[in-house]
C-alpha cells in the first residue's frame, strides 16, 4: 500500500471499529461540530461506516451529522464576526484559502444564502463559507436557513444512499480504498477551486 495511503486507511479501519462502539454517536458529533468550522476531516468519514454497520440508525446518524454540523457553522460565523483577526484569518491561511475567501466576498452581497447552501451541500470547504458568512455579516437567520437545508440534504441522501447499497459501497471501498482515496483529495480540491472559479 502507498505510504501516503496507509495512515488513511488505518484511520479507516479505525473509524469502522468505532462505528459499533456504544459512544459513536458523540464522536460522530464532535467531528461533525469540528469540521465547519477548522477541522479537515468530513464527518461523512465517519458516518459512511456508522449507516454501513447500523442501517437501522441511518436517519438518526444524518440528524446528528446535520445538528452538529449546523451547530459548528454558528460558531464558525462567530469566529467570523467576532475573532476574524486573530482565528478566522489563520485558518483561512492555513488551508490557503486566501484567494477562495476573495471570491466569495466578491459575490456574497447577492448570492449569500445560495453560497451558503452550496458549501453546505458540495464538496466546497464549509467551513470557509461559515467563517467568511461571519466575516461579512450575513444575515444569521438566512445563513442557519442556508447551513440546515443544505447540510441536511448532503448528510440525509448519504446515509439513505448507504442504507439503500451499503453492502456493495462498503466493498468498494474496502476494495478500492486508495483510488477512494485520490477521489476524496480531488473533490476537496475541487472544492477549493470552485469557491475560486465559480463563486
Amino acid at each position: 500500500m502507498n505510504a501516503a495511503v496507509a495512515p488513511l486507511r488505518r484511520l479507516y479501519d479505525w473509524m469502522m471499529d468505532k462505528a459499533a462502539h456504544e459512544h459513536a454517536v458523540w464522536w460522530l458529533a464532535v467531528v461533525s461540530f469540528a469540521e465547519s468550522s477548522f477541522f479537515p476531516i468530513p464527518p461523512d468519514v465517519m458516518l459512511i461506516p456508522m449507516v454501513i454497520a447500523r442501517p437501522d440508525r441511518a436517519l438518526l446518524y444524518a440528524a446528528v451529522c446535520t445538528a452538529a454540523s449546523v451547530a459548528g457553522g454558528l460558531a464558525g460565523y462567530a469566529i467570523g464576526f467576532f475573532l476574524f483577526d486573530q482565528i478566522g484569518q489563520p485558518i483561512v491561511d492555513f488551508y490557503a484559502a486566501a484567494e477562495a475567501l476573495e471570491a466569495v466576498r466578491a459575490q456574497y452581497a447577492e448570492y449569500g444564502w445560495w453560497i451558503v447552501f452550496g458549501g453546505g451541500l458540495t464538496p466546497v470547504p464549509y467551513k470557509i463559507i461559515t467563517i467568511a458568512s461571519g466575516a461579512l455579516t450575513l444575515d444569521p437567520l438566512a445563513f442557519a436557513g442556508a447551513s440546515v437545508v443544505g447540510r441536511g440534504l448532503r448528510f440525509f441522501a448519504v446515509a439513505l444512499l448507504l442504507w439503500k447499497f451499503g453492502p456493495p459501497i462498503r466493498r468498494l471501498i474496502e476494495e478500492r480504498f486508495g483510488l477512494m482515496t485520490l477521489i476524496f483529495f480531488t473533490l476537496l480540491v475541487g472544492g477549493f477551486a470552485a469557491l475560486k472559479y465559480l463563486v
